[in-house]
């Protein structure tokens, strides 16, 4: 379609780097098969990070891995800006010179 899209993560892995470099390798390629990345990116970002740890964990099992990732997603479509995230990682966004809060991150203390 004529829709610019533009996509960009970072990955912090936890007990090694395995589960970092696999999301890093995959998240992505998820988003863009989902059915439902052009209709509703976020769905298709909240699922295929779904999809992606089921991955990892089949793979971690079978190879007996043991490493987890936090993570952080940002998909641009049009003017529109998807922020997903995983674990306690976080997002900032300046605009004007202004912090504009785009999420409230993952801590162990929040429900």
């Amino acid at each position: 379609d004529d829709i610019d899209r533009a996509y960009f993560a970072v990955f912090d892995g936890h007990g090694g780097v395995d589960a970092a470099n696999y999301s890093a390798t995959h998240l992505h390629v998820n988003v863009g098969l989902h059915e439902e990345i052009v209709k509703n990116p976020a769905e298709a970002l909240k699922c295929s990070f779904l999809k992606t740890d089921e991955m990892f964990l089949f793979k971690a099992k079978r190879e007996k891995l043991r490493s987890g990732t936090t993570g952080v997603s940002a998909l641009i479509v049009g003017n529109k800006l998807h922020i997903a995230w995983l674990g306690d990682s976080q997002v900032m966004l300046v605009q004007q010179g202004k912090a504009v809060t785009l999420m409230e991150p993952h801590k162990p203390e929040r429900e």
